[in-house]
This record gives structure tokens, sequence and C-alpha cells, in this order.
């Protein structure tokens, strides 16, 4: 029996996040580990108690928004987003942690993750936004491309 190594264990673990998604554009899924502890999860969608986009619609693609831009338009938190947020509600520091997504982190992400203190950001798919990678360049976070 072949077991995966800890970094694929905690991606399947981001991946079965986004399945919770009800994103119409994009699911995402995000898992925040330290010391090989899940410590927060989260998936991209609208805050508790909004009506899903797959009722009222995507106000991006109604726009023709592209992906990557105009991050404010938009009734869903990214998957970081909510993840940064589980751990707060439940007063679990983040510091010096991992996060593993399925996405490679826009630049609102990027820079929340930067101000939480993030080590590495492992991620799957790219993501159409330049600033956040160079921001992510100017600061000492690893990133890794994880291949599943």
């Amino acid at each position: 029996m072949e077991r995966p190594s800890w970094d694929e264990y905690f991606m399947k673990f981001a991946t079965l996040a986004s399945s919770r998604s009800i994103c119409l554009r994009r699911k995402v899924g995000a898992v925040i580990v330290r010391d090989r502890n899940i410590l927060a999860t989260g998936y991209n969608g609208p805050p508790k108690g909004i009506t899903h986009c797959e009722v009222v619609g995507c106000l991006r693609e109604s726009m023709g928004v592209p992906s990557g831009q105009m991050h404010e338009l938009c009734r869903g938190l990214h998957a970081e987003q909510n993840a940064i947020i589980q751990a707060a509600y439940h007063g679990v520091s983040i510091r010096d942690s991992d996060l593993y997504s399925t996405t490679f982190p826009c630049i609102i992400c990027t820079k929340m993750l930067i101000n939480a203190g993030i080590k590495r950001i492992f991620y799957i798919d790219g993501y159409p936004d330049e600033l956040s990678a160079k921001m992510l360049g100017e600061v000492d976070i690893e990133l890794i491309k994880v291949e599943m």
C-alpha cells in the first residue's frame, strides 16, 4: 500500500474543501496546516446567510469581468479568506503555517496571507494576477506548485 506524501494528503483536503463551493465560475478550496495538523479550512462562496450565486446569478459573469480582476464585484469570499476567518473565529493562530490551496492566491488573499504569517503556499492551478506573484516575490514565503 502506497501512502500519499504529507503534501499530497493536505492538498487532497483542499480539493475536498473545494467540492463544497457553489461558485459558478471556479471552485477553490484551502487548508491551513502547521506541524502536520489542519488548523482551518475554507472554500469560496458567499457569507453565512447570504443567498447563493446559483440562485441570484453571478454578477461577475453578467458584467463580463475577467478572472483575476475587480474582485470586489463578487458576492463570495475566497477560500483563503474563509480559512483565515475560520481560524480567527475559533481563536487559532495561523502564524508560521502553510497554506494548501487548489488555486494560486489573488492579490487580496496574498496581502492577507502575508500579514497572517503564512510561510509556504502550496497550490495546484495558477491564477492570472501578476501583482500577487510580484508581491509574493518580495517576501519570504515559499511557493510550491503541486502536481495532482
